[in-house]
């Protein structure tokens, strides 16, 4: 992982359109479509399936809003930033580093194509935010949905 690879924030919220709203008028934030989606995931109990609600800002530094899935790693985080969001070229050798320096894999999601590579993974140390690794095979499709932002 390299500092210049960190594009996005992501936080947690009970009410999503509220703090939508809320960063809209404070600082004037813009906001991309909200997706809905049941997302297949793999965490320490098995396969499961999320329904996750989320958000990207308009523009950069990118915030990431993502609702409440209560029994999940998606509970708000008691310092706010729920993760810390990175591009990987490799996301299985990079989260095998983070657990090499302690952290754990909370959740991953594999490609649907059977290929066997992850798309993303979060991990979690003892101290900080969890640190979300996302493959850049996914910059495309993301930078899609954040040309959906309007003005």
């Amino acid at each position: 992982m390299r500092p210049e690879n960190l594009y996005h924030t992501g936080i947690v919220v009970d009410d999503l359109e509220a703090t939508m709203k809320w960063f809209t008028d404070v600082a004037g934030y813009t906001w991309t479509d909200v997706v809905s989606v049941d997302q297949q995931a793999v965490t320490a109990d098995g396969e499961v399936t999320i329904p996750m609600r989320m958000v990207y800002s308009g523009a950069d530094p990118r915030l990431e809003l993502l609702l409440t899935v209560s029994g999940t790693v998606w509970t708000p985080a008691d310092s706010g930033v729920h993760h810390i969001g990175y591009w990987s070229d490799d996301v299985e050798s990079d989260l095998s580093t983070l657990e090499s320096n302690g952290m754990t894999v909370e959740v991953k999601s594999y490609n649907p194509d059977g290929s066997g590579t992850l798309l993303w993974a979060y991990a979690k140390g003892p101290t900080g935010p969890r640190i979300e690794l996302v493959s850049r095979n996914m910059e495309p499709f993301i930078a899609y949905w954040w040309n959906s932002a309007n003005p």
